[in-house]
């Protein structure tokens, strides 16, 4: 995710109310309540008992973008645990009926939680496959998950928001393999994840299909549907690339669109091979205050490309960074979500890294600028890998200017430490040993000590979770202070 103004988005604590059709079924003994996976930032996403393997996720729309869509969302998983009930994240929706292995199931809500009781306990290593037949609404709190466009609805699911469109278990540490089925009234066109595999129309209507070649985490599941245009290119070795347009801005975007394939193969010069089966950016007609790196399927505000106080170099860079998280966050997941920081650290290098080769925007200048706000930033959002918790009510979230630049200073510092050689081919290894998994602070702490030959883990310790900032190695002159304007424009839209 790229903030896109000084309005900081995060991810709001506060729920919508699950309506849920009453289950005949008895429930177990003890009273359900609602897990998690014990992530700090999160305490009640995720559950623990068995792992997703594979989604599976019907939506039918109406036409309405302000009506719930119906939707059967299938998981197969496998238990790791004995389970006696099984709790799904959802939490906007109505729920009409749950299977569990081909038997019908109880069912009842408990926070944000679907607890499901099925006819019989599940065995540790047992395979589960369960069926919630369900609404999705779009509400339009501004907290996540389906966003109205002019024409149209779009996901916006990081970081806690996945589980107010489908029944998931909603952290990046469980990831899966993602069908979507999307009917909708065949004037439309509905995209999502991966790559399309069929259409089907039937009078009015008509059905796509898509598929994910990789694991991918549920906040970064994209579906879109509306009046647009598919534009189809190559990229590198015959990438497909697909870019969905807001049908009437075809031509206005093209001059963007068009720079992809090329931003594709700078990224591949620096880190390696793409690492899914497509690549395209989504714009949509609407205001989100962000740019969004879904999966294969970057998600961009079409006044991104279309206010003319923002500089070029700077939509470019922009473009580049949600490219970039295809690779970390999207390939290389983190494990918790203290871990942002490698995702959004990386994106932000790579954004300035890709500006100051092509738009002689100074990396130095910037980390510079970045070292004089760091304590602050340290400050008010907690170090890079142990941020801070929103208080409640405020609309922060993860998402502080710490976890973008401030992560970022933390690359620079490293290649500053270990030299340009070994930070390079620390990047190419970080992405290659975990691709389509998920890591943590400790395993890139790990791989650079590897890579050095040298225990790193002092440096990381300060960078990473001290109060303040550390001096920066072979800059001793640079004072963390409140830094002066700088000449270049940024149109006002980073953080």
């Amino acid at each position: 995710m790229l903030l896109t103004s000084r309005r900081l988005r995060g991810a709001l604590l506060a729920a919508a109310s699950v309506t849920l059709v009453a289950a005949a079924l008895p429930a177990a003994e003890s009273a359900p309540e609602a897990l998690g996976i014990g992530d700090p930032l999160f305490p009640h996403l995720g559950n623990p008992g068995y792992d997703v393997l594979t989604y599976d996720i019907a939506f039918t729309y109406g036409g309405s973008n302000s009506k719930p869509l119906d939707a059967i969302t299938k998981i197969d998983a496998r238990a790791t645990d004995r389970l006696e009930r099984i709790n799904l994240d959802f939490s906007r929706g109505t729920v009409r009926s749950v299977q569990v292995n081909g038997q019908s199931a109880g069912f009842e809500t408990v926070g944000e939680d679907l607890v499901i009781t099925p006819a019989r306990a599940v065995e540790s290593g047992q395979a589960l496959a369960i069926t919630v037949t369900h609404t999705s609404a779009p509400i339009g709190k501004g907290d996540g998950g389906w966003v109205r466009t002019a024409d149209g609805l779009a996901m916006v699911n990081q970081a806690d928001a996945a589980h107010r469109v489908f029944p998931c278990n909603d952290h990046p540490a469980d990831k899966a393999y993602f069908t979507f089925r999307i009917t909708a009234p065949a004037r439309l066109t509905a995209v999502a994840n991966g790559l399309p595999l069929a259409k089907a129309q039937a009078g009015p209507t008509a059905t796509w299909l898509y598929r994910t070649r990789h694991p991918m985490a549920t906040e970064l599941a994209q579906v879109s549907i509306g009046t647009s245009a598919v534009v189809h290119r190559s990229g590198p070795g015959g990438l497909p690339v697909r870019d969905v347009v807001p049908e009437a801005d075809r031509a206005v975007l093209e001059p963007w669109l068009k720079k992809t394939p090329g931003q594709i193969e700078w990224m591949e010069s620096k880190v390696g091979r793409y690492p899914f089966e497509t690549y395209g950016a989504l714009v949509v007609a609407a205001t989100t205050g962000f740019e969004l790196e879904t999966q294969t399927l970057s998600l961009f505000e079409r006044s991104m490309f279309t206010r003319p106080e923002i500089p070029e170099w700077y939509v470019d860079s922009i473009m580049v960074h949600e490219l970039a998280h295809q690779w970390f966050g999207n390939s290389v997941t983190p494990r918790r979500w203290a871990d942002l920081w490698f995702n959004e650290g990386h994106a932000s290098w790579y954004e300035a890294l890709y500006a100051e080769e092509h738009a002689q925007q100074s990396l130095e200048e910037r980390m510079h600028e970045a070292y004089a706000r760091s304590d602050s930033w340290r400050s008010a959002g907690g170090p890079p890998a142990a941020p801070k918790p929103s208080p409640p009510g405020e609309q922060i979230g993860l998402f502080r200017p710490i976890v973008y630049d401030g992560s970022a200073l933390v690359l620079y510092a490293l290649r500053q430490e270990i030299g340009k050689d070994a930070f390079e081919r620390l990047e190419r290894l970080w992405v290659a040993e975990h691709r389509d998994d998920t890591a943590t602070t400790a395993d890139f702490t790990a791989l650079a000590s590897r890579v050095t030959g040298r225990d790193l883990s002092a440096f990381f310790k300060a960078w990473l979770y001290g109060e303040k900032t550390p001096a920066m190695p072979g800059h001793a002159d640079w004072r963390s202070a409140a830094p002066k304007p700088r000449a270049a424009v940024r149109g006002g839209v980073r953080p």
